[in-house]
């Protein structure tokens, strides 16, 4: 029981010295793009009532959710998707706002996946959402943000898959399919089970359809497959953004995935999906969700992202780029009747926008135990005061 106490549950860990330092200044980096295309930070609470995600507004299942009981016995869950949060609150505190608006977020997520999966439980997000507005623009603005975050975050090679679930929705309407063989449909598409589609229709569009990925030309091609007007809608908006995507000099980091689907119902529109090397997840997702504030009582198309920071950092170490830890820290070591001067100098770097640590020098420790100590918590040098006043630097060796 004892040896218990210090071990975290499955699917969740401690994160501390220099993977949280470079984790909190991966996320100061993405923060400053956020800044600079507009969006303002908005906070909500990590649980919620079990309404806010369940099933009619096109979230995770309810077996994938943290569920527990308040006081009164309301169901209560912790969050695992932030941007139905964001909607909630966006219906009640901006109820008559006409305009668009622009959110950006940092939190924690929280989901019960099979432990088979190996996957966190607990995993950060960082996003953008912007409220009220319906047009192309704002898709292209969403999937350059997008970019502009992981090229921020020190990526160099990473392509966002593009794809419209309405081009899905038309050729399952035109194949009049039930909602249970859509359902398994959608999973073997997903999973580019391209033999499964094959047993389960003969439409010639939904065959076709996982392995519709690739350059702009996919989007000629499923333009003939196919004459329903929802997913040829939908392929025009596609042809229309990757043109607005070159306006913004970015179209070599764009290609299309027509079989992208999603588990998260809410998506109406645009979707796209951020892959790098060193993970085989994506490391943002995002799209257009017009109905989703309607459940909570306002009108108002949006569209959204959200960055998988966790994976982000694994991705940028398996690739060998490196994040910064932030500011170097010195550590300043004095003899106990130094404190003074020690102070002082302090002080002076802390107003110089320094960091500085002081620690009075124990008797039984030597001079290498703290260079060592130092090292261990990433301690860039140390100042030492001897007994006679005399100031040393000390470079920490990596």
């Amino acid at each position: 029981m004892k040896e218990r106490r210090i071990h975290t549950p499955e699917g969740v860990r401690d994160i501390y010295n220099g993977e949280c330092a470079r984790k909190n200044h991966l996320s100061d980096r993405m923060k400053d793009i956020l800044k600079s295309y507009g969006y303002r930070d908005i906070q909500t609470p990590t649980f919620e009532f079990f309404d806010i995600f369940n099933q009619d507004k096109g979230s995770l299942p309810s077996n994938q959710m943290y569920k527990f009981f308040d006081r009164e016995g309301n169901t209560l869950v912790l969050r695992p998707d932030i941007t139905p949060s964001i909607a909630r609150a966006v219906s009640k505190y901006f109820s008559e706002e006409n305009f668009s608006m622009r959110f950006s977020y940092t939190g924690n997520i929280f989901i019960n996946n099979s432990s088979l999966q190996g996957r966190m439980k607990e995993s950060t997000q960082m996003g953008a959402e912007l409220i009220g507005d319906d047009s192309i623009d704002a898709d292209a603005e969403m999937i350059a943000l997008a970019i502009h975050l992981l090229l921020a975050a020190g990526l160099t090679e990473f392509q966002i898959d593009v794809g419209h679930v309405g081009f899905f929705k038309g050729l399952i309407e035109e194949a009049g399919m039930d909602e249970e063989k859509t359902q398994e449909l959608r999973e073997l598409i997903e999973n580019k089970n391209f033999f499964g589609v094959e047993a389960m229709t003969d439409n010639p569009a939904l065959i076709r359809l996982p392995k519709l990925f690739g350059s702009q030309d996919i989007l000629k091609e499923a333009k003939r497959l196919t004459s329903n007007m929802k997913a040829l809608v939908a392929i025009t908006r596609l042809e229309r953004l990757y043109e607005i995507i070159g306006e913004y000099g970015l179209q070599k980091y764009v290609t299309f995935d027509l079989g992208m689907l999603t588990q998260y119902d809410y998506y109406t529109g645009v979707i796209f999906r951020g892959y790098t090397y060193g993970t085989g997840d994506a490391v943002v997702k995002g799209g257009r969700y017009d109905t989703l504030l309607q459940k909570f009582g306002k009108d108002a198309a949006s569209v959204g992202l959200a960055v998988a920071v966790d994976e982000l950092l694994i991705a940028l170490s398996r690739q060998k780029i490196d994040v910064d830890e932030g500011e170097p820290v010195t550590m300043i070591l004095y003899s106990g009747s130094k404190h003074s001067e020690a102070l002082k100098k302090a002080k002076e770097l802390r107003e110089k926008g320094g960091c500085v640590q002081m620690n009075r020098m124990d008797s039984e420790q030597q001079l290498e135990d703290y260079m060592a100590y130092a090292k261990r918590f990433h301690i860039a040098d140390i100042l030492y005061f001897n007994p006679t006043g005399e100031m040393k630097i000390l470079e920490v060796q990596p």
